[in-house]
């Protein structure tokens, strides 16, 4: 993963392209952990921008649907006053024939800077950094099965502010970790930001075979899965991504690893519950658990603003010296 890591970094190490999680150092997403603290108050003022990327144009290129994605990347752009521009596949030429390339290159003529790109098939973002002019930026807002790392990055500025130090943490990622693009940018944050204990607790047909390998403790019990953590993340089942006979049913599922708070009690004390969402309530996690004092999943929300903020601004500063 060379070549990503370098495609990632201009000539001085810095970003700019964010497309995985994976070759990043531990320096350069703690810089982002804390360029996004800086951007927390910006959502309490009367006037909710900051003048940082004004006159820049970020177009938002989801080939796959995501309200809650698009819409923070759509906020944190405007707050720092760039232009956006939502680019909706379904009505798209692509739709027509043309192909990724085209489509990259026609909106490039239109002097666009960045390209925050959506795709279901893994190694789209990668596609477009290759193939971007030189003063243009790829943000990768999930790709396939591959990698969701603002997802991921948001999932670390959260448990910071809740928990300040990783090195002391247990976390449990709870669920569908086989098709999670989310899990699989999750486990490498943490790995990179030095927390030593990290669990895949699920059903055997839904933690990968070679799961272990990642430096992570395998669990098919989710009340021992979760004993003592500090931080539970809980999993969306990916129904669409799933091949029949993966589970015998969602109400089996949920009766054997939903959380409810009486297993939220074998977890420490003070462990919060995270979620990327959406919530399957009742499938993952029941409503008093997801509407529950532990629960910080509103406020993952909120902080992904701050965190896009940040990528953006990194992103777009740095190519400013490119151009």
């Amino acid at each position: 993963m060379n070549n990503t890591h370098n495609l990632q970094l201009d000539h001085n190490g810095r970003l700019r392209h964010f497309l995985t999680i994976e070759g990043l150092s531990q320096q350069l997403l703690t810089e982002i952990l804390n360029t996004a603290a800086g951007f927390t108050g910006v959502t309490e003022r009367s006037v909710k921008k900051v003048p940082l990327c004004r006159g820049k144009v970020v177009v938002n290129l989801f080939f796959e649907t995501s309200t809650r994605t698009r819409t923070t990347f759509e906020l944190a752009a405007k707050r720092l006053s760039a232009d956006v521009l939502n680019f909706n596949a379904g009505i798209s030429a692509t739709t027509k024939g043309e192909t990724l390339l085209d489509t990259l290159r026609n909106l490039e003529a239109m002097h666009c800077d960045m390209f925050v790109v959506r795709h279901e098939a893994s190694g789209a973002a990668h596609f477009f950094a290759q193939h971007a002019a030189p003063n243009v930026s790829i943000l990768n807002a999930g790709d396939g099965r591959h990698s969701h790392p603002t997802q991921a990055m948001l999932d670390m500025f959260t448990i910071r502010q809740h928990k300040g130090d990783f090195t002391n943490l247990k976390v449990a990622i709870v669920g569908d970790i086989q098709h999670s693009r989310v899990a699989r940018s999750q486990i490498l944050a943490l790995n990179t930001l030095g927390v030593p204990e990290i669990r895949l607790v699920g059903p055997r047909t839904l933690i990968p075979a070679a799961a272990e390998s990642l430096g992570v403790k395998i669990y098919y019990d989710l009340c021992a899965g979760i004993q003592d953590v500090d931080v539970i993340i809980m999993l969306r089942l990916q129904k669409e991504r799933m091949a029949t006979g993966l589970l015998p049913s969602e109400h089996e599922y949920f009766r054997l690893f939903g959380l409810t708070q009486e297993r939220l009690r074998y977890a420490h004390p003070n462990a919060i519950v995270m979620h990327p969402g959406p919530i399957n309530r009742g499938v993952e996690m029941s409503s008093e658990v997801a509407d529950g004092s532990s629960s910080v999943i509103l406020q993952q929300v909120s902080y992904g603003i701050a965190v896009r903020m940040a990528i953006i601004a990194m992103a777009l500063g740095n190519n400013e010296a490119i151009s």
